[in-house]
């Protein structure tokens, strides 16, 4: 079976196409107008070893704030079309990812319940086009719309970059954990029978 999600988002400010392969490699193809927020991204493609798709055009010159959160909207839709009714997966993982003096720590529950504890503070600053408050805002976006519990703590770092891209990388070494198949299991991993 292939996990594989697809999701086209068009509003008034943005238009997003998003395609999310569970079962890849790590390639990426990015293109979101914000070139940080392309790199982080690709940080999760490689390090989930997911294969992803993503194009937006936004209305940047009011901000970048529109395209961030719709962004995440669209990758956790993906996400969540890619993984079905989430028979057979591990559900929970955890991975702790550095960069430099970054230390990043990210838990998930592929639950069917958002949640966001974001505990990742970051002095606000521009790097390039893009504002480290809206890191927030993408997480947030992303969990919600994937249907994640997602825990994300600081343990230290200083630098700005550093911290955003460790939780970044973080995220996709959870993801990819709690995402493949245990082959112990044919059913939803859950006593209820369903993740929501």
């Amino acid at each position: 079976m292939s996990r594989i999600g697809r999701v086209t988002r068009g509003t008034a400010e943005t238009r997003i196409e998003v395609t999310w392969e569970m079962d890849g490699t790590g390639r990426s193809t990015i293109a979101t107008g914000l070139p940080f927020l392309d790199h982080m991204l690709a940080q999760v493609a490689r390090h989930g070893r997911f294969d992803l798709t993503v194009t937006a055009a936004g209305d940047l010159e009011v901000d970048a704030h529109h395209t961030v959160e719709d962004v995440g909207i669209a990758l956790g839709r993906a996400l969540k079309d890619a993984l079905g009714d989430g028979a057979a997966i591990y559900r929970y993982a955890s991975a702790y990812a550095p960069l430099d003096e970054a230390l990043v720590l990210a838990v998930v529950d592929v639950s069917g319940r958002p949640y966001l504890h974001y505990a990742v503070p970051v002095t606000r600053q521009r790097l390039g086009a893009y504002d480290t408050d809206l890191t927030e805002e993408f997480f947030r976006a992303f969990a919600m719309n994937a249907g994640l519990t997602l825990h994300l703590l600081l343990v230290h770092g200083r630098n700005g970059h550093h911290i955003i891209e460790a939780a970044f990388k973080a995220l996709a070494l959870a993801l990819d954990r709690a995402t493949q198949a245990d082959p112990r299991i044919r059913d939803v991993p859950s006593t209820k029978g369903t993740l929501t």
